[in-house]
């Protein structure tokens, strides 16, 4: 009787690839604009503020073009080791695990960096090697010099509006991409997805939509950012769910965006001004 494989030895990329289409709905020509970078395989940078839909976007090119996804939340204890990979010690002595980036690399998959600027700089300065006409990963720990497979693509997201002056990617690193820069969608398209992604009704999707877009002339005043697509669909789904419009509103949106009192209010009050 013939032992079945597991599905990770046979295919190395099998728990990272998408099967079913992810739901997008397109802006601009940013397909075309990602279909464009990944012929040539150079890499791309995602610019726009947070809830946008920028990893939607990668979720749907993935599934599009048939590639694995390996996405990496950026934060700011991530080292290029947690890149990388490192030494296991277990019953059968010491092994090397490859890391999510080196995994990309070495068997052809899109790594996916969401919110690049928060990694540690020594991050940031690993991946210059693999946006550049080398396309090679250095292992210093295992002495290895991987190039990259022929599917590699890199993708970085930056919210460059959120961040300001305390937190930038150095000219360096930004000039090594190509880049697509992302908004959130005009109201008609962004009540249609609301409508789409939580099944409320057209009335309820404006006036969600009415409400995000007061909160958004908030931003850089009184608000870092406002309201976010991702936000909008989250009140639709408690909506979706039973709860009352004006409940939903002040539990995904108006608490979430601030922890100011005065702020809270004025985010309250246009709850009450939006919501019927």
């Amino acid at each position: 009787m013939k032992v079945q494989e597991p599905a990770e030895l046979v295919d190395p990329l099998h728990d990272w690839r998408i099967r079913d289409e992810p739901w997008y709905a397109p802006v601009g020509g940013e397909i075309a604009a990602f279909e464009a970078a990944h012929a040539r395989g150079l890499p791309l940078m995602l610019k726009g503020p947070t809830g946008c839909g920028k990893t939607r976007f990668v979720e749907h090119m993935a599934w599009r073009l048939g590639l694995p996804l390996i996405t990496v939340a950026c934060h700011e204890d991530l080292s290029a080791g947690d890149l990388i990979g490192r030494f296991l010690l277990d019953a059968g002595g010491t092994r090397w695990q490859d890391g999510p980036l080196t995994r990309a690399v070495r068997f052809g998959a899109i790594c996916y960096l969401d919110e690049l600027v928060e990694a540690r700089a020594d991050t940031t300065v690993l991946i210059h090697p693999l946006t550049d006409a080398r396309r090679q990963l250095p292992l210093a720990a295992t002495g290895e010099l991987l190039h990259a497979h022929p599917d590699f693509r890199l993708v970085v997201s930056y919210n460059p509006g959120y961040h300001g002056v305390h937190k930038t990617l150095k000219a360096s690193t930004r000039q090594r991409f190509t880049a697509l820069e992302f908004g959130y969608p005009d109201a008609a398209r962004e009540a249609a997805i609301v409508m789409h992604e939580c099944g409320v009704d057209e009335a309820i999707a404006k006036q969600l939509v009415t409400l995000a877009e007061r909160t958004r002339r908030l931003a850089g005043d009184e608000l870092d950012e406002g309201a976010s697509t991702r936000m909008l669909i989250h009140a639709g789904l408690l909506v979706a769910e039973g709860l009352a419009p004006r409940a939903a509103c002040l539990q995904a949106i108006a608490v979430p965006l601030s922890d100011d009192p005065e702020v809270g209010q004025a985010l309250a009050a246009m709850v009450d001004a939006c919501i019927v």
